[in-house]
C-alpha cells in the first residue's frame, strides 16, 4: 500500500472517529485503531479473547444491575460498555480469519427471524405465549441437531453462574420427563440433602462436603424452578437486603460512636431486628 493511499485512509479514519453521527461504524474504526500493530495502544493490541472474556461477563452484570437500580441513564452508558465487548471480540475475530462484525449480524439476524416465523414468516401470531416458547424451544433443538449436539444437556454453556446452569440443565432434563411430578417431592429431597451435609460435616473429608452442598444448592434451584421463581433474581434481592441491613447496623454504631468490631454479636443481633422492623414498617 502506499504511502499516500495510507495517509488518504489514516485522514478518512480521523474523520470518522470524530464524527459523533456516525454510529456503529465509528466505533467500529476507534477499535481497528486501538488494535493497529503499529499505531494502537499496546493494552489493546495485546488482548485475546480470552483475557477479554472476563470483562464482557462483568459488563453484563453491571448492566443487570443498572436495570435492577433503574438507573436508566446508567444503563445507558453500561449498554454501551457492553457493545464494546461485542466489537472487541469481533476485531479479534476478523484479525484471525473467524469472522467480522458484519458476519455476527448477519449471524444473530437470521436466526432471530428462523426462530420467529410466526412474525416473519407464514405462521400464525394466534398463539399463547406458552406456545411461543415451547415453538421457540424446538427450533433451538433442531438448531442444535444441526451442530451434532445430539444429547439432551448439550450446549449448556459451561462457564454460565453455576446457580443458572443448575436451573438451565434441569429445564432441559425437565422436558424429556426426568423431573419430579411437583414440589412436595422437591422438598423431601431437599431435607434428604439438607440432612447429608449434617452427617458429612460430622463424617466426611472435606471434598464429600462439597459435593454435599453442590447436591443442596441443585435441589435449591430445583425447588426455585418448580416455584417459578428465578433463583439467581431471590439470591440478588437478599444480597441487597443483606448489605442494606447490615449498613443500618454500621449507621447505628457510628451513631453511637462505635464499630461493627467493637461490638458484640448479640448488640448486632439487635440492631439487625431494628432494621428489619423498620423495612417492614416502612420506615428503613
Amino acid at each position: 500500500m502506499s504511502q499516500n493511499l495510507k495517509a488518504r485512509e489514516a485522514a478518512m479514519g480521523d474523520t470518522l472517529i470524530h464524527d459523533e453521527s456516525a454510529g456503529i461504524e465509528r466505533l467500529l474504526e476507534i477499535m481497528r485503531r486501538l488494535r493497529d500493530p503499529d499505531t494502537g495502544c499496546p493494552w489493546d493490541i495485546e488482548q485475546t479473547f480470552q483475557t477479554i472474556a472476563p470483562y464482557t461477563i462483568e459488563e453484563a452484570y453491571e448492566v443487570a444491575d443498572a436495570i435492577e437500580r433503574q438507573d436508566w441513564a446508567e444503563l445507558e452508558g453500561e449498554l454501551g460498555d457492553l457493545l464494546l465487548q461485542s466489537v472487541y471480540h469481533a476485531a479479534i475475530g476478523a484479525e484471525a480469519g473467524h469472522f467480522s462484525f458484519q458476519s455476527i449480524v448477519t449471524n444473530i439476524s437470521n436466526k432471530m427471524v428462523a426462530r420467529h416465523p410466526h412474525v416473519f414468516g407464514s405462521e400464525s401470531r394466534n398463539k399463547s405465549a406458552d406456545q411461543q416458547t415451547r415453538d421457540w424451544e424446538a427450533i433451538k433443538a433442531s438448531e442444535r441437531a444441526g451442530k451434532a449436539q445430539a444429547g439432551t444437556l448439550d450446549g449448556v454453556a459451561m462457564n454460565l453462574p453455576a446457580l443458572l446452569r443448575a436451573l438451565k440443565l434441569q429445564k432441559r432434563a425437565a422436558r424429556v420427563g426426568f423431573d419430579w411430578p411437583d414440589t412436595g417431592h422437591v422438598l423431601d429431597k431437599l431435607q434428604e440433602e439438607a440432612a447429608e451435609l449434617v452427617e458429612a460435616r460430622d463424617t466426611l473429608d472435606h471434598d464429600q462436603m462439597v459435593d454435599e452442598m453442590g447436591d443442596l444448592l441443585f435441589v435449591v434451584a430445583n425447588l426455585a424452578r418448580h416455584l417459578d421463581i428465578d433463583p439467581e433474581e431471590a439470591l440478588r434481592r437478599t444480597n441487597a437486603k443483606f448489605t442494606r441491613r447490615f449498613g443500618a447496623i454500621e449507621a447505628d454504631l457510628a451513631a453511637r460512636g462505635k464499630r461493627p468490631t467493637d461490638s458484640t454479636l448479640d448488640e448486632m443481633d439487635t440492631l439487625w431486628n431494628d432494621a428489619k422492623a423498620r423495612e417492614k414498617s416502612g420506615q428503613g
